[in-house]
């Protein structure tokens, strides 16, 4: 498998997909008996995975499984040394510093996960709110930066203060195909609100 440590150096703007262990996953749609789950989930983060091309794509997750599902899709990996969501992505952000200049996080589990790759070099922080108005779905900062990631509950006010904190400037993105993320069934009719 390749991993980071076997780049060259040239910095560049990276997707990085955060995923748990693929069997973990949608607990919430699991409980309400969805049909097809373990399925579902691998489609989610198949489709991200691809729409990152042709940016570098790299998955952060603490399952070996999970790496090696994305790595046959040609992502490359970080296996995280811990299984919270805020903090993988806090370790993955800090060791694609040397890598790269500007890092794109994207959940894996968006409904239409086309134009990821096009999320570009603003110079500050760039937030994709859910469909909801309240959660962030895609993230792209600066490297180099001390911002503390804050995914969960009403985490776009989170990571805007985040910004603010810092004295980075913050840009929201709403209504964006990249909005729609898949949390409750409810998320799965692409019309629904």
């Amino acid at each position: 498998m390749r991993t980071v440590t076997q780049w060259d150096t040239q910095r560049e703007i990276i997707v990085l997909v955060p995923l748990r262990g693929l069997r973990e996953a949608k607990q919430r749609l699991r409980e309400a008996l969805v049909p097809d789950v373990d399925d579902l989930v691998r489609r989610l983060a198949r489709g991200v995975i691809t729409a990152a091309a042709p940016r570098r794509c790299v998955v952060v997750t603490e399952d070996p499984e999970t790496a090696d599902f994305a790595h046959d899709l040609g992502a490359q990996v970080l296996i995280s040394p811990v299984a919270s969501l805020n903090g993988a992505v806090q370790w993955a952000y800090a060791e694609l510093e040397r890598l790269a200049e500007h890092v794109v996080i994207a959940h894996g589990d968006l409904l239409e996960p086309s134009g990821v790759h096009e999320m570009g070099r603003f110079h500050g922080v760039t937030l994709v709110a859910d469909h909801h108005g309240e959660g962030t779905t895609v993230l792209a900062l600066p490297t180099g930066t001390a911002f503390r990631f804050a995914y969960g509950a009403r985490s776009l006010r989170r990571h805007r203060d985040e910004a603010r904190r810092l004295g980075l400037p913050c840009r929201v993105i709403l209504g964006s195909t990249l909005s729609r993320d898949v949390d409750v069934a409810a998320d799965l009719d692409p019309d629904g609100t």
